[in-house]
């Protein structure tokens, strides 16, 4: 056998190697994503079932602007207290790669107290207090990681521990603020006719509409990407694939829109078009952050995901637009 034959061989076999090395990770991450993606919307729609029971056998128990109510967002709450620390944890692992420390307990509490105060808005005896609690959570935050800093008797690096800690905190529970807001609203228009109505199937509206997003996008990029989006950030986002992906999310809504929400199919459609394309932002904005902490994920809590932060930053960041939105129609 010719030596250039030999080679020739051994390079297929390594080419052949190669591919079988590099499809292994592909295919354990699609299994786990098949595993773990049904288990996880199990549990949500678990906690989203329990929310929707404890309103409707509570009916009566909340009295707001002349209406009553059951007890909202209860399915809700206990889902942020449990996603929102660990996020918070893992965004702190994040922001110490560039050597900023937030106190993490004193985050995760200042994030938790944000997501019971808008629970509480929907109580009339919590509104009256409802603004200056909500200054006093995020100045006491920012006071107790100074204090925190002081106790040791040390100023080095006394602004980033403090700067990190606030940011970590309105980051998960500022943005979880507004999805829980979301749940609890209620708002009536001049004639008393009911403007909006906070229900679980806001949310879910919102969660379809931010992942249809992701489906979208990957399917349009993969058939017609041609131009990438933001190659040195996102090298698998291309153009093609963001238009697809908000179309797809305009459809989303629209479908959503007479079912969950009293607003107009246009409206839906529009909600749809800028939540899926804030939704997009929000993946873009993490990329961002695991860029500069040089790390592929925010965790290794989920198989297939990655950690908490990576499932739960677009409609986290997508809750305040929605919030805007459903205000202004």
């Amino acid at each position: 056998i010719s030596p250039s034959l030999l080679s020739a061989q051994f390079a297929a076999a390594d080419q052949v190697a190669y591919k079988t090395r590099s499809t292994k990770p592909m295919e354990r991450s699609l299994r786990n994503r098949l595993t773990f993606g049904p288990i996880m919307l199990l549990a949500l729609f678990v906690l989203l079932y329990l929310d929707q029971w404890i309103e409707v056998h509570t009916l009566g128990q909340v009295q707001t602007s002349g209406h009553s109510y059951g007890f909202g967002g209860v399915g809700l709450l206990i889902l942020l207290l449990i996603v929102l620390p660990i996020a918070v944890w893992e965004l702190a692992t994040l922001f110490a790669a560039e050597k900023v420390q937030p106190y993490r307990f004193i985050a995760v509490t200042g994030a938790g107290s944000l997501v019971i105060h808008a629970f509480l808005t929907q109580f009339n005896w919590f509104k009256p207090v409802a603004a200056s609690s909500l200054a006093f959570i995020i100045v006491f935050v920012m006071l107790f990681a100074a204090l925190r800093r002081a106790w040791v008797r040390q100023t080095q690096e006394a602004i980033h521990h403090m700067a990190g800690t606030v940011l970590a905190m309105l980051y998960v529970g500022g943005l979880g603020w507004f999805l829980m807001a979301l749940r609890v609203k209620h708002s009536y228009k001049s004639n008393g006719d009911a403007k909006f109505m906070g229900s679980t199937g806001i949310l879910l509206m919102i969660l379809l509409v931010v992942k249809f997003t992701d489906i979208g996008a990957y399917f349009g990029g993969k058939s017609f990407g041609r131009h990438k989006l933001i190659p040195w950030l996102s090298p698998g986002k291309t153009w093609e694939g963001l238009c697809f992906g908000v179309l797809t999310a305009g459809f989303v809504g629209l479908a959503c829109a007479p079912r969950v929400a009293h607003i107009s199919l246009a409206q839906g459609f529009l909600f749809g078009v800028i939540i899926g394309g804030i939704g997009q932002l929000g993946d873009l904005l993490e990329s961002l952050m695991k860029r500069d902490a040089e790390v592929k994920d925010s965790g290794h809590l989920i198989p297939g995901f990655g950690g908490v932060l990576d499932v739960i930053d677009s409609p986290l960041l997508a809750a305040p637009f929605a919030y805007l939105l459903f205000s202004l129609f």
